[in-house]
């Protein structure tokens, strides 16, 4: 097999970056369930603390990061194991693939603390955030398989407490189902993990679990390859979550807390994306594109799923929850497009989710904390008493759908580019649902803020200025993005290139013909070789 794209490049620095990046908020975690007392500003002030500093490393590392190097970057990695009989490491490193994921987590929790206050129990509940926000960040910059089970399986219990104990309604319910749900995927990506480490052992007489080391290898035969890509994909299917395993996903959001929302919306459904990419792609090239056609049908099924579904709802929060399922499928579907275009939008659109749904959630929150309702045909006419709140609404609303000038547009433009190259007939039908965001969220919008105010609509007030504050740099972002998005392409496309490369050249290295997929795979003629 060819020599990994991850082990080339990789810039090395003094100051371990990226493991402050964990350390810190598990410090602040530790440090806010051990200061006495059950004072709201008490602990919010150790989390803000902790979750801005946090931001400010990932900050600092976006603007040391080399964008001319298509590999690792910032690698802090401990010189032997940490156990020498498993071949556990502490290996961290990113690229610009999941760079703008680590700056985006440390953006979006310490917005998360500033705009909501939680109702009961401040301590145990920004203790929950803090320390979900390390795991997040551990799953974007580790290299060590048993690391990444690891942080992917931590973030599961503060999300299951916070929907659970600071929700609304069914919390319980939908915190359990949110549970089960991920933990039935987790549990067969553990298995793949260990096949594919004891594969590498029989092969080379070496245990490790880095997927540097691993992808070099490919220690496995192709039929072996598939079934272990399998049971990581339903892992991270559920995770994002694809169709048919997305039934968790509305009843987590409708039910979590407004900064669980923003959270899981954020950055959490992006850990089975960006699984797809580091993990799928790139451990596994050639089981990815022979199942690339069945998972871009399964994206573009939840495009036009998730948009019907959210034109249907009553329930302004859960509209907008399934309209992160459609959005996520935009992100599958440019992922297994596996074309420069596609992997690119794909990368660009995980970040635009999370700011624009981010913002999203965090008005629908606003607005219940005001009426008590999230009902759309309990509201109305709410322009006319909150103007500067239905302005920003409709900035986040146009950047959601996709308006030209606004993020959403580059991610998805680039999207249907890349698939269009790989299957025109997919492609075509993902594209009808653009029209499908604008019909639900403009008729939304239509029904909740024009018409007559009426009853307690009256009343409403209009955003204040601390709210505004917390929505600012998500707005100034949305429309950065949307106007001048070359300073993030030309930071992602190095490393996306690199792994198309990898991919094709191990997909030319298995002996097993690929003819049965060669129309999703750009760059390999119908018997497999390089047309270039």
């Amino acid at each position: 097999m060819v020599e990994s794209f991850l082990a080339a490049g990789g810039t090395s620095v003094p100051f371990p970056a990226l493991t402050s990046l964990i350390v810190l908020p598990l410090l602040g975690a530790v440090a806010i369930a051990i200061v006495p007392g059950a004072r709201l500003e008490a602990h919010r002030l150790i989390a803000l603390l902790v979750t801005t500093m946090t931001g400010a490393a990932s900050v600092w590392v976006l603007l040391e990061f080399d964008k001319s190097d298509p590999g690792l970057q910032f690698r802090s990695e401990t010189p032997t194991t940490w156990v020498e009989s498993l071949g556990i490491t502490w290996d961290l490193g990113i690229d610009g693939i999941s760079l703008f994921l680590v700056v985006l987590t440390g953006i979006l929790f310490p917005l998360a603390i500033v705009g909501v206050k939680p109702e009961h129990s401040p301590k145990s509940y920004f203790a929950w955030i803090v320390l979900l926000e390390a795991g997040v960040m551990g799953v974007f910059v580790t290299l060590d398989l048993f690391f990444f089970f690891v942080f992917f399986e931590v973030v599961l219990v503060p999300m299951y407490f916070l929907i659970g104990s600071w929700g609304h309604g069914n919390r319980v319910y939908a915190a359990t189902k949110f549970f089960i749900y991920t933990m039935f995927g987790s549990a067969l990506m553990l298995v793949g993990i260990l096949t594919i480490v004891f594969f590498h052992e029989d092969a080379t007489g070496i245990t490790t679990f880095n997927i540097v080391t691993l992808a070099e290898e490919q220690a496995w035969s192709v039929d072996a390859g598939r079934w272990i890509f399998l049971a990581f994909a339903l892992a991270f299917s559920v995770k994002v979550p694809i169709f048919p395993v997305h039934t968790w996903l509305p009843d987590a959001h409708t039910e979590a807390p407004t900064a669980g929302s923003v959270i899981l919306a954020g950055v959490m459904l992006k850990l089975g994306t960006y699984g797809f990419l580091r993990f799928g792609l790139y451990l596994f090239p050639e089981a990815a594109v022979w199942f690339a056609p069945v998972m871009m049908i399964l994206g573009t099924v939840g495009i036009i799923y998730g948009a019907i579904a959210a034109t249907m709802q009553k329930d302004l929060k859960r509209l907008v929850a399934y309209s992160s399922v459609a959005h996520l499928g935009f992100i599958v579907l440019g992922t297994f497009a596996i074309t420069t275009e596609g992997l690119t939008g794909s990368v660009m659109q995980m970040v635009n989710h999370g700011l624009s749904t981010g913002a999203l959630f965090f008005l629908v929150g606003w607005m219940y904390e005001r009426r008590h309702t999230r009902e759309i045909a309990a509201l109305g006419g709410l322009q006319k008493v909150a103007p500067v709140f239905a302005a920003a609404f409709t900035l986040v609303m146009l950047s959601s759908i996709g308006l030209p000038g606004l993020n959403g547009f580059v991610g998805e433009f680039l999207i249907l580019l890349g698939a269009f190259v790989a299957s025109p007939w997919i492609a075509s039908i993902a594209a009808t649902g653009v029209i499908l965001a604008a019909l639900y969220l403009l008729w939304a919008y239509q029904r909740v803020f024009h018409g007559p105010t009426e009853g307690d609509n009256a009343d409403m007030a209009d955003l204040t200025v601390s709210e505004g504050l917390v929505l600012l740099p998500m707005l100034v972002l949305i429309v950065f993005l949307g106007v001048y998005p070359k300073p993030m392409l030309e930071r992602i496309e190095p490393a996306v290139d690199a792994l198309i490369a990898h991919v094709d050249l191990n997909v030319e290295d298995w002996s097993e013909p690929t003819a049965d997929i060669i129309d999703v795979t750009p760059g390999l003629d119908e018997h497999g070789e390089d047309d270039k």
